[in-house]
């Protein structure tokens, strides 16, 4: 069992909680200027080696999210091609 293994079964493309216009939402969701710009600071300081504590807690939740949502927007793109092909 892998970590995504729960929110591979709860979000499975064939799961009723996707519909057309959900799917099309989530896969063109993006983040804002001010987010995109405080996350590359962030990776910026994390490969430098200069994070304080408080930055690199920041910048792991910035990571699991765009992790989950990398996650979420496949399946997404799966439930497309799948209904697509139907």
């Amino acid at each position: 069992m892998n970590a995504f293994d729960p929110l591979d079964r709860l979000f499975d493309p064939e799961h009723p909680c996707f519909t057309a216009e959900g799917v099309n939402t989530l896969i063109n969701l993006q983040s804002d200027a001010a987010t995109e710009a405080r996350m590359e600071e962030l990776a910026d300081k994390a490969n430098e080696g200069s994070l304080t504590e408080t930055e690199r807690r920041e910048y792991e939740s910035w990571v699991r999210a765009g992790t989950f949502m990398s996650l979420l927007q496949a399946k997404a793109r799966l439930y497309l091609k799948r209904t697509a092909n139907a």
